[in-house]
């Protein structure tokens, strides 16, 4: 099949999308997976699949704040070194027990941080404060600061009816807490995708080939193993589906065994050349082209389609290529998919500490390293060359510089960063 025969069976629109419209087309396709219960000790990094309604106030009794005594204001207001207060100490009520009796006046009782506050008592004056009486079983008050103070009210945390959590909150170490708070051993969280990733060319090589790589006659196959990283950090599940050699046969037997995922990434042979025919065997497995290219550097042949209910993302081969357009456009997709509410990631305003240039319709997405300011902003400076090829720009860098197309920024210019690292 000759150039001109392949590009025939593949139209060419909607073709060299805005990063904007090209990303809007993705999230409007891409499904939200469905749900599945998981044991409250597997949730770490899941996607709460429904809201979370407390059936339990919290704390469930007013309770101390300190360990102290738990008294009458009236009685401890005007305590002070000079002047101290002397009460009878009636009983002692450590975390886990429930008082006998009550605060009376002239009396406290002793109580341990959580214990149940007792009636009549409005505060809790901490040890710190206070010193032993003249006589057995009393106190004498040194301060008076305490009085009304240092009681957690029942409820104050949650009441019945809260709702703390909502679906599509992304469970931290503090919502596990939560969710064990609540009571609740299993919990309904959205799947994590598993999504195919398929390196294409003749060129490849991976670890068992390593001897041809040091020879010189072949490359790394770094791509996979870069994006199934980047899938991890995500929060998504990575399947390596190897490497498809430059013919449809090899393609369409490793694009086949993705069957159980439910996203495809690809990476090389969407060019028009002799040797690559992702597009053709993408086009003869059913796939629904919604566009090819996109106003991008790097990573602008970038091809978006449905293989049924399965997003396909074939990117450039480049590694930097690949990567970017991954942050850019993949990642989004996955975090939709896994029910997010929340699916960029942080973008800031930043300040150029060099000049920058772009020259065409291409919005540019530069690497760099990013330093804090004396005002609380940004500095940015790139990596270093910036080339598709030069990964090691990927590993230095900070965050991505979304510069428009065909502008000339001097230093000070204000460009807008998406963070990749937490800063």
């Amino acid at each position: 099949m000759n150039d001109a025969q392949r590009g025939a069976r593949q139209p060419r629109e909607p073709d060299w999308l805005s990063v904007e419209e090209a990303g809007k087309i993705i999230l409007s396709r891409v499904p939200r997976l469905d749900s599945e219960s998981v044991p409250l000790a597997e949730v770490l990094g899941r996607v709460l699949a429904e809201d979370i309604e407390s059936e339990i106030a919290h704390p469930p009794w007013d309770n101390s704040a300190m360990d102290g005594f738990a008294v009458r204001s009236e009685d401890v207001t005007s305590a002070s070194p000079e002047q101290p207060v002397i009460l009878r100490v009636s009983e002692e009520v450590p975390a886990g027990k429930f008082p006998a009796g009550s605060v009376q006046p002239g009396t406290a009782i002793k109580i341990m941080t959580g214990a149940p506050v007792p009636d009549g008592a409005d505060g809790v004056t901490r040890l710190e404060h206070t010193e032993p009486g003249p006589e057995a079983d009393t106190i004498r008050v040194l301060n008076g600061g305490d009085a009304g103070r240092n009681i957690r009210r029942r409820g104050e945390d949650l009441k019945i009816g809260d709702r703390p959590l909502a679906s599509g909150t992304l469970v931290r170490p503090a919502e596990v807490g939560v969710l064990a708070m609540l009571g609740l051993p299993r919990v309904t969280v959205y799947r994590r995708p598993r999504v195919g990733i398929l390196a294409t060319g003749d060129e490849l090589a991976d670890f068992d080939e390593l001897a041809l790589v040091r020879a010189g006659e072949r490359i790394m196959n770094s791509n996979s193993y870069a994006l199934a990283a980047q899938v991890i950090e995500t929060g998504a599940e990575p399947e390596l589906l190897g490497i498809a050699r430059d013919n449809p046969e090899s393609l369409r037997e490793r694009l086949e065994a993705s069957a159980g995922c439910d996203a495809l990434i690809t990476s090389a042979g969407l060019a028009v050349g002799e040797h690559d025919y992702v597009k053709e065997v993408l086009d003869d497995l059913g796939m629904e082209f919604l566009f090819y290219r996109v106003k991008m550097r790097p990573g602008s042949p970038f091809t978006f389609g449905m293989l049924g209910q399965k997003p396909v993302f074939a990117l450039p081969g480049n590694p930097v290529s690949a990567m970017v357009t991954y942050e850019v456009m993949v990642r989004p997709a996955l975090r939709t998919m896994m029910g997010l509410r929340d699916v960029e990631r942080p973008r800031k305003r930043v300040t150029l500490a060099e000049p920058v240039k772009t020259r065409g319709r291409l919005t540019h997405f530069y690497r760099a390293v990013l330093e804090a300011t004396e005002d609380g902003g940004w500095s940015a400076k790139l990596t270093g060359p910036q080339g598709s090829g030069i990964l090691t720009s990927m590993a230095r860098a900070d965050a991505l510089l979304k510069v428009p197309a065909d502008c000339e920024l001097s230093a000070g210019a204000e460009v807008e960063a998406i963070f990749l690292r937490d800063l």
